[in-house]
């Protein structure tokens, strides 16, 4: 691509939030919280002040707003991925909000963190760096105990419950969940923190962020009565159990059903699967999830994973303002990682490469803003390619999965493998 484009710059400093868009922070999420009822319990916050790290499950983008409710009247910056900040660059810079290329090994953030808390504010972070899947939680990057360590001030977590069940990813209609619930923890001080080790700290992070919301949602019977409960789910359980078939689930309602062997099954109003005919394999989806990650696994055991070669159209966002149309080209993604090749509207060749060593996790999106399909979200330090797949089967569900279970057997054959809940 000839032309030259302005890139995002990642090293401007963070800007504590103005002062004038603090009522206003607080104004948009009130509502959202009182709407669904929310209830924020906290356990050892009790004289607890900025500076202080708050690290957040996610879900939703009800998550940020009950965050703000969660720590007024005290200030934060938020690390927000880049495509977050499109057409509105200068209000989330003013509203605290610090810029990150997902999956991505950046220096420069650590920094900006490092001024936060030097600043005296709270310095917020979604280290799942997504929004779950099925309502589960996310690899959590191992580097996370050493930033703890590092920022060298109280960590906090927030955990909410409620807000998948309400507004899954598959399906992002509200479904009116309440009460949703949310637990602000202080879990270190800086005293402990200080006599904690990395790995100790990574242990109780994962224990912390262990949740399931679909579970959470049963537990307190509250009903989702909306007609198209089930629609998206296909998304994410792309394989049916029965036949084993992949990318031809389909959904309708509150139906998922398989187009290959045509069973079907049916969502509850508690977010359960009953088959409508025969077994019931799974009635609790994130199991089914799970049940294709081990499918996965074996592919990568075996060294059989392949996509295979996927039409592609890549569109790019080097800076805030909007995606730009790089070109048409293929996706291969396979024992060896991602590659993507092909040729800008220029006629010139375009390439990225992401080996397994680089990238523990991928982004994903479904019918990504209602129109554009399915796409897998590629990063480097100065780029973002949004690529979908098109004209073939495939499912970006696979992908993510498959990119968490190449990276889990690359550190078991480097003799240094992972963690449960770490990469």
């Amino acid at each position: 691509m000839k032309q030259a484009f302005e890139r995002f710059d990642m090293s401007a400093p963070p800007v504590p939030t103005k002062w004038y868009l603090r009522p206003l922070t607080w104004l948009l999420s009130v509502p959202a919280t009182w709407k669904h009822r929310t209830i924020i319990r906290r356990t050892g916050m009790e004289g607890v002040k900025p500076p202080y790290l708050l690290l957040c499950n996610h879900n939703a983008f009800l998550d940020f707003k009950v965050a703000m409710r969660a720590i007024w009247p005290h200030r934060a910056n938020y690390v927000v991925a880049i495509d977050g900040f499109i057409g509105r660059e200068k209000l989330l810079r003013d509203v605290g909000c610090i810029c990150k290329r997902k999956f991505t090994k950046d220096l420069v953030l650590i920094r900006q963190l490092r001024r936060v808390v030097k600043n005296g504010d709270i310095a917020m972070i979604y280290p799942e760096a997504r929004y779950s899947l099925c309502g589960t939680t996310a690899v959590l990057p191992a580097s996370l105990g050493k930033l703890c360590k590092l920022l060298d001030v109280p960590v906090v977590t927030l955990m909410c419950h409620g807000h998948h069940v309400n507004s899954p990813f598959w399906n992002l209609h509200e479904r009116g969940v309440a009460p949703t619930e949310a637990e602000l923890t202080l879990l270190y001080t800086r005293e402990q923190l200080r006599e904690a080790t990395a790995d100790e700290i990574n242990d109780r992070l994962v224990e912390a962020f262990a949740y399931d919301d679909f579970a959470w949602q049963k537990a307190r019977g509250i009903r989702t009565p909306y007609r198209g409960r089930a629609e998206g789910l296909h998304k994410v359980l792309y394989q049916c159990p029965a036949c084993g078939t992949e990318f031809k689930m389909d959904s309708q309602g509150a139906a998922l059903f398989c187009k290959a062997c045509g069973k079907r099954w049916s969502m509850s109003e508690l977010g359960e699967l009953r088959a409508e005919e025969g077994e019931t394999e799974f009635s609790h989806i994130p199991d089914w999830y799970e049940w294709e990650r081990a499918n996965v696994r074996r592919e990568v055991e075996s060294g059989t994973y392949s996509s295979g070669a996927l039409p592609v159209t890549v569109d790019t966002l080097p800076n805030a303002k909007r995606f730009i149309r790089l070109g048409e080209g293929t996706m291969v993604h396979d024992m060896s990682g991602f590659t993507v090749r092909g040729t800008d509207v220029d006629g010139d060749p375009f390439e990225m490469v992401k080996t397994v060593p680089s990238l523990y996790s991928c982004h994903i999106e479904y019918e990504y803003l209602g129109r554009f399909g399915d796409c897998v979200d590629l990063n480097t330090l100065e780029d973002t390619w949004y690529i979908y797949p098109h004209g073939c089967d495939f499912s970006v569900t696979k992908m993510a999965l498959a990119t968490e279970e190449l990276y889990f057997a690359y550190r078991r054959a480097a003799g240094t493998p992972c963690k449960p809940g770490l990469a």
